[in-house]
């Protein structure tokens, strides 16, 4: 039977359970444990993949076509946890599988309630996680803020759980906020100790509590959280704020928190050194890179961090695996293409590399057309994911092959030149939630290509979430000018990657591949991009490359 460990989160919400939760995940694997991460998401939405950006940030994808929690991306990036369509549970999902069975006549004679039939589902999704993987530990990590109404019934199952798993079978790590008040010059504990009684009010007492804070926590502070909150004062972990994300699990695993955890559970601790020197060789090429370079993303959601948080992780990634210290500049595309040429030159000043990702909706179009036109003019590497490599299409068939007013059918349904135009299997779909082209398929690489050099093999699996793709019927005049499909699905003519001859780097692929890079290993599109980019950059620089 697997061990289980509940996340919860008090006092405000962003303190990062879902980082926190892949870091813990990440000590159990040093230590010699399979695990998997499970998220519980309060919304009534039955996955996040409706939602704006603005609502919710970015949708992660599962090799299965799981529209998912962008911390599930957290958990990818840090540990080997298998994710999968059974990773992700919302309220929205317990509901519809109750009321489901309720109308199948599961439950006939009986009075459907939150207690025990919605627990109950909600139990029975977290415990398949178990039956399907073969896992030492599972990780629950809870959504929301305790107190939330909407997150009672996941707290109430992680209540029953815990009863029914028994002792050092089950225990429950709260992460909670420390503030530090400046006028006072004073950190303040007093709404800790409110979320934990707000637990326990409930019935869950934690076992181990994390406290995020600005400054040091000394020992009385320590000893009277303890106290209030009915925990051991070792029991109290500091997480400080840090530079780099990917210190957490070393900063934990160097304060014993492995330890801890272990001896909760009734474990021991394995042999894990060399994948924790591995992690180690990550945190010290992102601290001791010297090397600049920059790298522009160009999006309509730039003004939220976590809209494109994947593609930002995964071009750190890139970073370490071409030995670059990346500088990140985010671009808002909604008024590019008003700018004149001296406009354009100064808003790409020192930038080396484009990237124009995902995207939904006519908003901010024409500027990142205005993007991908410049980096294509000027020899600046560019790289366009899903939505991006639409953008370059468009923007080749315009400027390149002179079909004046080309776009794609998203935008402009009677459009002359339907360069882009909806998936044939996509025509008759009325429901907007789980139904687009989601999740693995394969990708055949045209020899000779930039694509085959970069993955060097013939075959790759990427991860899809579109509706739209390029029109095969304008395959053989962009081939004339320049534009060259080299990814295919194996099954049909859908383009999966493009490139242009001669250029010093441009590729775009209609797949996401950020959703399966790590900072150990890098997705090798990404590293060569950052890559080139470094190369141009050294080039302005004026040194030899």
């Amino acid at each position: 039977m697997a061990k289980y460990i509940f996340i919860t989160g008090g006092v405000v919400s962003s303190l990062g359970k879902g980082i926190a939760s892949a870091c813990i995940g990440k000590l159990l694997e040093w230590s010699g444990y399979k695990i998997a991460i499970i998220k519980c998401d309060p919304y009534i939405n039955v996955d996040p993949g409706t939602m704006n950006p603005y609502q919710h940030g970015e949708v992660y994808v599962t090799d299965d076509g799981a529209e998912t929690d962008l911390d599930l991306g957290h958990y990818f990036r840090y540990t080997n946890s298998p994710l999968s369509q059974i990773s992700n549970i919302t309220t929205g999902k317990v509901y519809q599988n109750v009321i489901n069975k309720e109308r199948r006549g599961d439950f006939l004679g009986g009075t459907v309630q939150v207690i025990p039939h919605i627990t109950n589902e909600i139990k029975h999704n977290v415990r398949q996680v178990e039956k399907k993987y073969d896992v030492d530990v599972v990780i629950v990590e809870i959504g929301g803020t305790t107190g939330d109404i909407e997150g009672l019934p996941f707290l109430e199952s992680i209540r029953q759980l815990k009863n029914e798993l028994g002792y050092r079978n089950a225990i429950n790590i709260h992460l909670t906020l420390i503030p530090f008040i400046k006028a006072a010059g004073e950190i303040k504990t007093k709404p800790t100790q409110h979320s934990v009684g707000k637990l326990r009010e409930i019935g869950i007492q934690p076992e181990i509590l994390i406290v995020r804070t600005e400054k040091p926590i000394d020992r009385g502070a320590r000893a009277k959280i303890a106290l209030f909150c009915n925990v051991d004062q070792e029991c109290v972990l500091e997480a400080r704020d840090v530079k780099d994300i990917y210190e957490i699990p070393l900063n934990f695993r160097s304060k014993g928190f492995d330890r801890i955890i272990l001896k909760k559970l009734g474990l021991k601790k394995k042999d894990g050194k060399k994948a924790v020197r591995k992690w180690e060789k990550v945190v010290e090429v992102r601290r001791n890179a010297t090397e600049k370079v920059r790298i522009g993303v160009v999006g309509k959601y730039i003004t939220l961090q976590d809209a494109y948080k994947s593609i930002d992780e995964a071009l750190h990634h890139g970073a370490v695996g071409a030995g670059l210290d990346l500088d990140l500049v985010k671009l808002e595309s909604d008024d590019f293409h008003k700018k004149t040429k001296k406009q354009l030159d100064e808003a790409f000043k020192g930038i080396s590399g484009v990237l124009v990702p995902g995207g939904f909706g006519i908003r901010g179009i024409e500027g990142k057309l205005a993007a991908a036109k410049y980096a294509r003019e000027n020899g600046i590497p560019y790289f366009g994911i899903c939505l991006g490599m639409q953008i370059a299409v468009i923007e080749f068939a315009r400027n390149v092959c002179k079909l004046r007013g080309a776009n794609s059918t998203e935008f402009r349904k009677n459009v002359k030149y339907p360069v882009i135009s909806m998936l044939t299997e996509q025509e008759n779909i009325k429901w907007m939630g789980g139904t687009m082209r989601l999740g693995k398929y394969k990708c055949k690489l045209k020899k000779g290509s930039l694509a085959r050099k970069i993955y060097g093999k013939d075959t790759v699996w990427e991860r899809h979430r579109h509706r739209y793709e390029f029109n095969s019927g304008f395959k053989e005049l962009f081939q004339k000018k320049g534009m060259k499909i080299s990814g295919v699905h194996p099954r049909g003519s859908l383009a999966e990657i493009i490139e242009i001859s001669g250029h010093p780097w441009y590729l775009a692929v209609q797949f996401h591949p950020e959703f399966r890079s790590k900072p150990d290993a890098p997705h090798p599109l990404f590293r060569e991009f950052v890559k080139a980019a470094g190369k141009i950059s050294r080039k302005k620089e004026g040194k030899a490359a």
